[in-house]
Order: structure tokens, then sequence, then C-alpha cells
């Protein structure tokens, strides 16, 4: 039987997916996505052609142990840190998106909500009783980057200041 990642939720998979484009460097892609069986376990298929060259394009996610119920949006996961996404890939989502607010105040609600929940996850690396995220939770190229561009952005006060700033924000 093979091992897949854990999708902990849709929102964290289609992040995951936008993340990791089809090889033609396109991530324009409509997702169909249901649980089928592969190998003998149930797992999530999200399967699509791929806008920029027509490729199919089709990625397997196992399940989670407790399914999450959302708590708005967006939510991608439950306490545990994420199989599908190293710490400093999410911290750089958070950058990407808290970098791209548009002037439109609901829109904008959205992008700074969507930062801080990415910056939550990146908290949920930081085992119990330490301050930083440890090595292991970095295993993406883009990842090691972001951690080795300035390796204190990943203690957790300065994530908690973040986070509660972007808060604060999407709250205005």
């Amino acid at each position: 039987m093979t091992d897949w990642p854990v999708a902990r939720t849709r929102d964290e998979a289609l992040v995951y997916l936008d993340l990791n484009p089809c090889e033609c460097g396109s991530v324009e892609t409509e997702w169909d996505s249901g649980v089928v069986s592969s190998g003998g376990a149930l797992v999530k298929c999200y399967s699509g052609a791929c806008e920029g060259c027509g490729s199919d394009r089709e990625y397997l996610f196992s399940l989670p142990r407790r399914e999450v119920m959302p708590s708005g949006w967006p939510t991608f996961g439950g306490p545990e840190p994420s199989q599908l996404l190293d710490a400093g890939e999410w911290l750089w989502l958070a950058d990407f998106t808290a970098g791209n607010v548009p002037e439109d105040p609901e829109n904008a609600r959205r992008v700074l909500s969507m930062a801080c929940a990415a910056v939550e996850e990146v908290l949920k690396f930081i085992p119990e009783g330490q301050d930083n995220v440890p090595a292991e939770a970095f295993w993406s190229a883009r990842g090691r980057e972001v951690r080795e561009a300035e390796p204190p952005r990943f203690r957790r006060d300065r994530l908690l200041v973040v986070r509660d700033t972007y808060r604060e924000l999407a709250d205005r």
C-alpha cells in the first residue's frame, strides 16, 4: 500500500496544488475532487486538465484520521502540523498574500485572513515548550530558502506578532 501525504482539508489541498504547478509552469487547473479507492485505501483524488498545456493532472492524498470541520475561511487543518506544506512554505504563503492585499475592503479581509491562517500553520510546527520551528519542519526547497533568508522569523514570539497584526488588519 502506498502512503500519500494527508490533506487535512480542501483549503489545504488547494493551496498545495497552487504551489505545485504543472510541468509547463501553469497553476490554472479546474480541479474535480472525490474519494476513490487506490491500492486498497480510500484517498482523496484531485484531477483536472492544465489550462496552460492541456496535460492531465492528478494528485492523491490520504484522508485525515479525524475530519476537520471548517471554522471560517480558510480552514487549513486541525491542531497537527501540515504534511503537505512545510513551515517555510506556509510563511512564504503568508508573505505572498499579505504583500498583495487589494484595496476592496471585503477582498482585503479575505486575503489578510489567509495570511493570518498561514502563520497559524507555521506555529503548529513549534513543539510544546520550545520557542523555534525545528529544522526538520523544512523539507521543501522553497521552505528551506525562506528559513535560510531570515531564521529569526521562525521564532514563536515573532510569529505571534505577525499573526496578530494580520488579524487586526483583517478586522478593520
